[in-house]
């Protein structure tokens, strides 16, 4: 009996670690929409080009003002003419408040200064990325799984009148 409730917790246990880390782990509709597709999970971007970072979970710009660090919803005046869709953006995970750690950044990445070789998460057609509410496709998405969770099987398109299955599987 010992070693039954010893196994029914170490599942029970390692499956509610799984469902936290799965929910923890993705937050493609939290990334803004000139992020770089390719990732379902991001804490921070640096952007090599002005030298500072984008908090995702916090949704600011950290970037250096004097001889501190400040945070804005939006870059100074000073980065008026950056266009963030175009430039590149390195992503940083698991690491907290990497601007801390900004020389380190700074020379690994200054390479990257200039490039525009990667694809905004706005310009994406890949549809995961439908779910940000900023992606020019959000609402078709949106309309797509407007309750569908609680639909059964048997009624998503497959002659019951709610259209002919084949933009089923589009999303």
């Amino acid at each position: 009996m010992k070693k039954i409730m010893l196994l029914l917790i170490a599942v029970t246990g390692f499956t509610a670690t799984s469902m936290a880390q799965i929910n923890v782990s993705i937050n493609i509709g939290r990334q803004p929409v000139w992020g770089p597709v390719g990732y379902d999970h991001v804490d921070y971007y640096y952007l090599p080009d002005v030298e500072c970072y984008y908090s995702v979970p916090e949704r600011v710009y950290i970037y250096r003002n004097g001889n501190s660090w400040a945070r804005s919803r939006a870059l100074p005046r000073r980065y008026a003419n950056f266009d963030v869709y175009h430039a590149h953006k390195v992503v940083i995970n698991g690491v907290d408040r990497p601007y801390l750690m900004h020389d380190r950044y700074r020379k690994e990445y200054y390479g990257y200064r200039n490039k525009h070789d990667q694809m905004a998460i706005r310009d994406s057609r890949e549809a995961k990325y439908y779910v940000n509410r900023y992606h020019p496709k959000h609402d078709e998405w949106k309309k797509y799984h407007k309750g569908k969770e609680n639909r059964g099987r048997a009624d998503r398109g497959n002659g019951n009148g709610r259209g002919n299955g084949r933009d089923r599987d589009r999303y």
